[in-house]
């Protein structure tokens, strides 16, 4: 499987990454033994990058991926949990405050029988608590060595540059990734979030990049899923995350070109996300191996030029402004060179 660095950090990942959501979810997940077969098909594929977090199942994903870690060469593999969720019925068992932070590493570790966690994401923002007690206690993580990294998952754009501003000025750790919700139907995070990502010298990472299924095809013909499927157990904001016209005909596109391709419409739906080198992974999730192996595919195979941009085209995604603007003023004006240099800034893409 080929590997990305993660960010401008050192850390070299699989582009795949396995997800461990369904570790021990009893509705639509799977237990420790289908778990251990999903961990060996991974790493034989030669994967090395895996993601847990306290919320997963309450916990037990956690405790599932530290039992059938055992016996495994611990130093190859880079192991990324998350805090922010609550544990706990007490005010304090949630959030990004130093006593939460510190506790739910502690509880991690222990969980997952290891002495450190190579990647440490908080799952999202803290209205409450104050970024510099957050990403103090974060790189005190670092320092003691029970965290190697740090990451963050689900924050606007204005909160990473602020975040990472403070670990500068304080000479803190900052976050080197980015978890996001990311695929072929929902792609805002092109507008602000990503080209922040790129600009922090962050990896971003892509939470759902099947849209919790959709992109696999499974659903086709079907205008809401039957009750009894993840569709409706994760809950119907799903429903409305992902289903509509045009979304429904761009997973009937994937489809067509994987058939042409001879790829599982899995492998066409990752390796879109793929293309784009400020992706460093993406998350796969399975219950079983054979779930598993497509997704596994796309850590390999790369989606031809054409292809991609048929995909692309099919369900652009509108940025509105400044986005409109610049394509007006932006590109015109600052087109003059041979070719951009490396200092560019991103944009969201100004043509679809």
């Amino acid at each position: 499987m080929k590997n990305r660095y993660l960010g401008n950090s050192g850390l070299a990942v699989s582009r795949v990454c396995l997800g461990t959501m369904t570790f021990g979810n009893k509705s639509w997940g799977c237990d420790e033994s289908a778990s251990q077969a999903l961990l060996d098909a991974y790493l034989d594929a030669g994967g090395n990058f895996i993601d847990t977090a306290d919320l997963y199942a309450e916990t037990v994903s956690e405790s599932i991926l530290g039992n059938i870690l055992k016996g495994k060469d611990r130093d190859s593999l880079v192991i990324a949990s998350k805090c922010w969720f609550p544990v706990g019925d007490t005010p304090n068992a949630r959030g990004l405050s130093r006593k939460h932070i510190v506790e739910a590493c502690e509880a991690s570790l222990k969980r997952m029988q290891l002495d450190h966690i190579d990647l440490y994401q908080i799952h999202g923002p803290d209205p409450y608590t104050p970024i510099e007690e957050t990403m103090s206690a974060l790189d005190d993580l670092v320092r003691s060595g029970k965290v190697r990294y740090i990451g963050c998952s689900n924050l606007y754009a204005w909160q990473i540059v602020k975040a990472n501003a403070v670990a500068r000025q304080c000479n803190y750790a900052p976050f080197i990734s980015g978890q996001y919700l990311y695929n072929l139907i929902r792609r805002d995070i092109e507008t602000e979030i990503l080209p922040a990502c790129v600009d922090q010298g962050m990896g971003i990472l892509c939470w759902s990049p099947l849209a919790s299924g959709l992109l696999t095809g499974k659903y086709r013909g079907v205008d809401i899923p039957d009750p009894g499927l993840r569709f409706k157990e994760v809950g119907e904001i799903l429903n409305d995350r992902f289903i509509w016209k045009e979304a429904l005909e761009l997973v009937d596109l994937v489809c067509e070109i994987g058939q042409d391709l001879g790829k599982s419409p899995v492998t066409v739906a990752l390796s879109w996300i793929l293309k784009d080198y400020a992706i460093t992974s993406v998350l796969a999730g399975a219950r079983n191996v054979e779930q598993l192996a497509p997704s596994l595919e796309s850590g390999e195979w790369d989606l031809p030029d054409e292809q991609c941009e048929r995909l692309t085209a099919k369900l652009p995604r509108e940025h509105g402004y400044p986005c409109d603007w610049m394509k007006i003023a932006l590109l015109p004006n600052f087109t003059k060179t041979e070719f951009e240099p490396n200092r560019a800034l991103r944009f969201p893409p100004l043509i679809n």
